[in-house]
C-alpha cells in the first residue's frame, strides 16, 4: 500500500476532519439555551432513539503541548466539587426533557484527564446517570485514562462503578517524545496496566497513539506500533497529529523542535497499517484498528460504521449524543450545541440557568443528507447514493443535485487509482484511504465558504 510522494504533495491541503457536519467552525453564537431546549424536546421524536451521553472533565494536572482538547490546570478540590455539582445539575435538567421510554446505550468520559480527578466524583456523576436514565443490558461505558495517573486500584473502582471499556492514552512509548510534548510517562508498566484491565473483566480496551509528533521518526514510530501490538488489546488507534497553532497557541512551542515531514507521516501511516493488518487487526475508518469479531469490524463489514466527536462507533449502539460539562458538544439529529468552554463560566451559567450554551447549529434536511454522505465515505470508504435516497425518502436525482455529484468531480482520484464509481456507488481503494478527507470534501457544498482553520489532511 505504498503511496507516492507525488500523490501526497498533490492532495496534502487543509480540510475538515468531519467529526460533525456542518463542521464545528460553522457553529453560531446566536444559538441559545432556549434553542437547545427546544431541540432536546424535538429529539425525542427523531432517530436514533437510543441515548448516548458524553461527560467532559476539562482538567489536567499537566497540559500536553500537542493537545487539541479544551482543558485547564491549577484547579482546587472545592472548585472541582462545584464543577461536579454543576454537571449533575445539568444532567438533572436535560434528563427531565428526554422521554423516559428511551434507553441509554453508551456513555463516554473524555477530557482533559478524567482519571485525574477524585474517584468519588466519578462515582457521583455515574450514579446520577443511573438514576436519570434506563441503561440497556449491553450498554457501553468508556473512560479515557492517562496512564501517568492510573493506579491498579483505580481500575478496580471503575469496574465497580459499571465501566466496561478503558481507553489508555499512550501516544508514544519513547520518554523523549513524551517529554517534548510535556506529557508524563506511565506510572506503571503499560503491560501491567493492560493485564489488570483484562483481569478485572473489562469487555474492551483501547490504546491511543499519535504520529507526527516532534522527535518521532519513521523507524521509531514503527517500534511504537510493534510494542502496541504486543499488548494485544481489542482496539488500537493511531491519530494523526493536527498542528493548528492559530487556534491552539500552546502548540507553537513544538515548532522549536520540529515535526516529521508529510511524506514521513504518510510512511508512519503505511507502516502502521501493514504491521497491524499483518498482526490480524482490521483497519477501521481513518485511524482505528480492531480485532476480528469486534463490533467495529462487524459494523464496517455491514457498512454500518458511524462517527461522532468521540470517535468511531456503531449505528446499533450509538444514539443522539447529550453532552455535559464545559465545552462538551451535544450531537442531536437536528442540532449541535456546544457548552461554554471556560469551567468557571460554565459553572456560573449552570447554577443560574441550568444550561450553558456557548454556540450551536440547527441542521436542515439538505445538510442531514450531506452529513450521511460524508459519514459513509469517512467511515465505510463507500457510498451508495441509492441507499441515501431511500433513507431520506428522496429520489436519486434529488440527492445528486444536493451533493452536486458527478463522476467528473472525482476524475483526478479515479485517474490516480484511489477510487472507483459505478452505478451511483463510490468505493475507495485501500491505497485511497489516506486521502479520505480530501474525497469527502468534494461532497461538501460549504467548503467553498472557507470558514475556519483546519489541519492538513495528510
Amino acid at each position: 500500500m505504498k503511496v507516492s510522494d507525488k500523490l501526497i504533495k498533490k492532495y496534502s491541503k487543509s480540510g475538515p476532519r468531519y467529526t460533525s457536519y456542518p463542521p464545528a467552525t460553522f457553529f453560531d453564537s446566536n444559538f441559545s439555551n432556549e434553542d437547545f431546549k427546544k431541540k432536546i424536546i424535538e429529539s425525542n421524536n427523531e432517530n436514533p432513539q437510543n441515548i448516548s451521553v458524553y461527560i467532559h472533565i476539562p482538567f489536567c494536572p499537566q497540559i500536553c503541548h500537542f493537545c487539541g482538547c479544551t482543558t485547564e490546570s491549577g484547579f482546587t478540590k472545592p472548585f472541582l466539587e462545584r464543577y461536579v455539582d454543576a454537571v449533575i445539575k445539568e444532567i438533572d435538567y436535560v434528563g427531565k426533557l428526554i422521554n423516559k421510554k428511551r434507553k441509554l446505550t453508551q456513555v463516554h468520559w473524555g477530557g482533559g484527564t478524567p482519571n485525574a480527578i477524585s474517584y468519588k466524583f466519578i462515582e457521583r456523576i455515574t450514579n446520577k446517570l443511573y438514576d436519570e436514565f434506563t441503561f440497556t443490558k449491553n450498554y457501553e461505558m468508556a473512560i479515557e485514562c492517562n496512564p501517568a495517573h492510573l493506579e491498579f486500584r483505580h481500575i478496580e473502582l471503575l469496574k465497580k462503578f459499571g465501566f466496561n471499556r478503558i481507553s489508555v492514552g499512550i501516544q508514544d512509548f519513547r520518554n523523549d517524545v513524551l517529554d517534548a510534548i510535556n506529557r508524563k510517562p506511565s506510572k506503571h508498566p503499560i503491560s501491567d496496566i493492560i493485564k489488570k484491565i483484562k483481569d478485572e473483566g473489562f469487555t474492551g480496551t483501547n490504546i491511543d497513539l499519535v504520529y507526527g509528533l516532534p522527535l518521532q521518526t519513521v523507524d521509531s514510530f514503527k517500534k511504537t506500533v510493534e510494542n502496541a501490538i504486543k499488548l494485544d488489546t481489542e482496539r488500537i488507534v493511531t491519530f494523526s497529529y493536527a498542528h493548528v497553532p492559530s487556534i491552539l497557541p500552546r502548540q507553537k512551542i513544538l515548532e522549536n523542535i520540529g515535526f516529521p515531514s508529510s511524506s514521513d507521516k504518510a510512511l508512519m501511516y503505511e507502516n502502521s497499517y501493514k504491521l497491524f493488518t499483518d498482526a490480524g487487526y482490521v483497519s477501521i475508518g481513518m485511524d482505528h484498528f480492531s480485532k476480528p469479531g469486534d463490533e467495529f469490524e462487524i459494523a464496517l463489514k455491514n457498512k454500518q460504521l458511524h462517527r461522532n466527536f468521540q470517535g468511531y462507533c456503531t449505528r446499533e449502539t450509538t444514539g443522539q449524543v447529550y453532552a455535559f460539562g464545559a465545552s462538551s458538544i451535544s450531537q442531536l439529529d437536528s442540532a449541535y450545541s456546544q457548552n461554554i468552554k471556560n469551567a468557571a463560566q460554565y459553572i456560573n451559567a449552570i447554577e443560574k440557568n441550568n444550561l450553558a450554551v456557548l454556540r450551536g447549529y440547527s441542521v436542515d434536511k439538505k445538510q442531514k443528507i450531506v452529513r450521511d454522505v460524508i459519514n459513509s465515505v469517512m467511515c465505510n470508504y463507500y457510498l451508495d447514493i441509492e441507499n441515501i435516497a431511500e433513507k431520506h425518502k428522496s429520489s436519486i436525482s434529488e440527492i445528486v443535485d444536493i451533493i452536486d455529484f458527478s463522476e467528473d468531480k472525482f476524475q483526478d482520484f479515479i485517474d490516480d487509482n484511489l477510487l472507483t464509481i459505478e452505478n451511483y456507488k463510490l468505493t475507495i481503494f485501500k491505497k485511497g484511504r489516506l486521502f479520505t478527507r480530501n474525497i469527502a470534501m468534494r461532497f461538501d457544498p460549504l467548503i467553498k465558504q472557507n470558514v475556519g482553520t483546519y489541519s492538513n489532511t495528510i
